[in-house]
């Protein structure tokens, strides 16, 4: 199995993205450790793995509280015997964000995503790789969609907070990369058979005067394959980015949008 006998911490775990990336994790052998803002459904899902015969503890950790972070890592760390692999899946809701004229965003609504986005992801990576510099080995996984990259309308302040992940990723590798630490972002389209993605197509489709599925076809247009990405190639994408197999990648951001980023 590709990830035996490595730990992985997984923030915003209970909602699809971190869900479908942590049962893939779970059958390639990895020990995880499940956290999200809510104690049920991140429990629900450590059951559900065990149920498929993997190995998985639930913890309620709120990825914006520093302290929360860096205690349960530091708890995590001691009971595995470190941390190998950090992938930060949360998620905010997208009404009153995405689907409204950059212009008539109150600048709350607009500075949201950003501040949320790029607090968590540089809370949790800090918490890890603390730990991973222990051994000199590890691997912080991102996920971002093609905004992140690509100007895009309607999406208010989410291209920006994507792009910041992106930059973040990379400065990460460029000062730990030399000590062992591999830093990864995955780069899909709007996963469509993700309940977020649901809503947000449907604001956008809103916003355009057309339909949700007329929407969703003018994105597929748009990329090489003329579909958007699976959550079975974004989790498949994971398993690699995080197994020793890509223990050559770093600092990059793994393109899955199927052609509609072209690098």
């Amino acid at each position: 199995m590709l990830l035996e006998k490595k730990s992985a911490v997984i923030y915003g775990a209970a909602g699809a993205v971190g869900s479908a990336v942590a049962r893939a994790f779970a059958k390639e052998g990895a020990k995880l450790f499940l956290t999200g803002r809510r104690l049920e459904p991140v429990e629900k899902l450590a059951a559900r793995i065990a149920a498929e015969g993997g190995v998985a503890e639930a913890a309620q950790v709120d990825a914006l509280d520093e302290r929360a972070v860096e205690e349960h890592a530091g708890a995590v760390a001691e009971k595995a015997g470190g941390i190998d692999v950090s992938f930060n899946a949360i998620g905010i809701p997208q009404a009153g964000i995405q689907g409204i004229p950059i212009i008539e965003l109150p600048v709350d609504s607009f500075s949201l995503p950003i501040a949320t986005y790029t607090r968590a992801h540089f809370l949790t990576a800090r918490a890890a790789i603390r730990r991973m510099l222990e051994k000199r080995s590890g691997v912080i996984l991102m996920h971002t969609p093609e905004p992140g990259r690509l100007g895009a309308p309607l999406v208010g302040g989410m291209g920006p907070a994507w792009a910041a992940m992106e930059a973040l990723s990379r400065d990460l590798s460029a000062e730990y990369a030399s000590q062992g630490i591999r830093v990864i972002c995955l780069r899909s389209t709007g996963i469509p058979e993700t309940a977020t993605i649901d809503v947000v197509y449907s604001l956008h489709a809103k916003a355009l005067g057309t339909t949700r599925e007329q929407f969703q076809a003018l994105l597929e247009s748009l990329a090489h394959t003329r579909r958007q990405t699976t959550l079975d190639e974004l989790t498949g994408a994971a398993v690699f980015a995080a197994c020793n197999l890509a223990k050559g990648m770093t600092g990059a951001v793994a393109n899955l949008t199927g052609g509609r980023v072209v690098d």
